[in-house]
C-alpha cells in the first residue's frame, strides 16, 4: 500500500507532465472546491468561513473522502479574501446571509473619481490599507495573520496525500477598480477619463508586480493562479480590451514565467474572440482553465499545441445531471483533449453538487 508522500509525489508528477504537455500515467483531477466541501461534510457555512483554519480542517476532510482525485486548487476558502481582490463588500454567511447562504459580492461605487487622484498622489499602498479598514470594515490584521499560516495549511493537505495545486493566487489591477467602482462606472471612466485610469492602473501594477515576485520566492510556488474575470473579451471592445487588460495581464504573466513557475490562467467568461493572443507565451509554461463559456474545443483548436487545458464540468451537470451524465462528459474530454489535459469542474464545484457527480468525475480519470 502506497504511503501519503508516495501518493503526493506520484501526483505532483502526474500533474507536472500534463502541464508540460507529456503523457502522464492518467489524466490528473485538480478542482476548485470549497463552499462544496462544506455541505459535503455536513458542516454549516457560515462555520466553514469563520476562519481560513476552519475552512481548511474540513476541505482536507473532503478531499479525503473523495478518494483518487490529485488535488485542490487552493488551501482554503477564498471568500473572506474577497474585499481585497476586488475592493468591494461582501455579504457572509452567518453575518449578512443566513447561516447555509453562499457567499455574495455586494459590489457597488465606493471608490470615487476623486479616488484616482488620492492614488496617484499618495500611492497604492497607502490608499488601499485605508480603504479596506474604513470603508468595507476589512479585519485585516486577522487576515494577513491568518494568511501567514498558508504553509502550514498547504501541508496539511500534502501530510493527507494531496496537492494544493496554486496557493498563490493574483488578481489584476482592472479587478480592483471595476470593483471598487463598480463595473459600470469602470466601464463608463475608460471612456470619460481613459488617460488618469491607465496611470492609476500603471501605479498599482508596479507594487504588483514587485510583490509578485517576492511572494513567488518566498512561497516557492510551482504554479500561480491569476483570475482576470472582469477582463473577459465579452465586456471591452478590442481596443479597451487590449490598453486596460491584455497590457496588465501580459505583464503578469511574463513575471511569473521569468520567476520560473507556471501560469494558470483561471479564465470565466467568454475569451473566444482574443485566444490568438495566448500564443505569446512559450509552449508549456501556462494552463488555460475555462469555466465553459470558452468553448474548451475551440480552447484545443488554438491553444492545444501549446498550453495546457484545465476544466470543464459545468455547475450544472454537477447539480442536475446524473453520475452517467458527468462520467461519460467526462470520458469523452479526456479522449478528445489528449495528454495536456487537467480534468476539473468549470469554476467551482458548487455548494449543491451531488457527491456522487463529484465522485464520477474522479473515477473517470482514474478508472475506479
Amino acid at each position: 500500500m502506497k504511503s501519503n508522500q508516495d501518493l503526493l509525489q506520484e501526483r505532483k508528477k502526474r500533474i507536472r507532465q500534463a502541464v508540460s504537455l507529456e503523457k502522464p500515467d492518467r489524466t490528473p483531477v485538480v478542482t476548485l472546491a470549497d463552499a462544496f466541501c462544506a455541505t459535503h461534510m455536513g458542516v454549516k457555512l457560515s462555520d466553514f468561513c469563520s476562519s481560513l483554519h476552519a475552512s481548511n480542517k474540513v476541505m482536507v476532510e473532503s478531499i479525503t473522502e473523495l478518494g483518487d482525485i490529485d488535488g485542490f486548487d487552493s488551501a482554503f476558502v477564498a471568500a473572506p479574501l474577497f474585499p481585497l481582490g476586488f475592493m468591494s463588500n461582501i455579504k457572509m454567511p452567518g453575518r449578512e446571509l443566513g447561516d447555509n447562504i453562499l457567499w455574495q459580492l455586494d459590489e457597488k461605487e465606493i471608490m470615487t473619481v476623486e479616488d484616482y487622484d488620492t492614488i496617484l498622489s499618495k500611492g497604492w499602498e497607502p490608499f488601499m490599507q485605508d480603504y479596506v479598514q474604513n470603508r468595507l470594515n476589512v479585519p485585516l490584521d486577522f487576515i494577513l495573520s491568518e494568511l501567514a499560516d498558508t504553509p502550514q495549511m498547504v501541508k496539511n493537505f500534502e501530510d493527507a496525500g494531496y496537492v494544493v495545486y496554486s496557493p498563490l493566487v493574483i488578481n489584476l489591477v482592472n479587478e480592483l477598480l471595476s470593483g471598487g467602482r463598480s463595473m459600470p462606472k469602470y466601464i463608463q471612466d475608460l471612456y470619460k477619463r481613459p488617460d488618469k485610469v491607465e496611470a492609476v492602473l500603471d501605479t498599482i501594477q508596479q507594487g504588483v508586480l514587485t510583490n509578485m515576485r517576492k511572494q513567488i520566492r518566498d512561497t516557492n510556488s510551482e504554479y500561480v493562479f491569476i483570475s482576470p474575470a472582469r477582463g473577459a473579451s465579452q465586456f471591452f471592445s478590442p481596443k479597451l480590451w487590449e490598453r486596460f487588460v491584455w497590457k496588465y495581464l501580459k505583464q503578469v504573466a511574463d513575471v511569473i514565467i521569468e520567476e520560473g513557475a507556471v501560469i494558470n490562467f483561471h479564465i470565466d467568461s467568454n475569451w473566444t474572440r482574443d485566444l490568438e493572443y495566448f500564443k505569446d507565451f512559450p509552449k508549456g509554461k501556462c494552463v488555460f482553465e475555462t469555466d465553459g463559456a470558452t468553448d474548451i474545443y475551440k480552447i484545443k483548436e488554438v491553444l492545444g499545441d501549446t498550453m495546457c487545458i484545465k476544466g470543464d464540468v459545468s455547475a450544472a451537470m454537477f447539480t442536475l445531471g446524473t453520475p452517467d451524465d458527468v462520467y461519460n462528459y467526462c470520458t469523452k474530454l479526456i479522449k478528445d483533449m489528449g495528454p495536456g489535459f487537467i480534468l476539473a469542474s468549470g469554476c467551482a464545484v458548487p455548494v449543491n453538487a451531488k457527491v456522487e457527480n463529484v465522485k464520477a468525475m474522479i473515477a473517470a480519470a482514474s478508472g475506479k
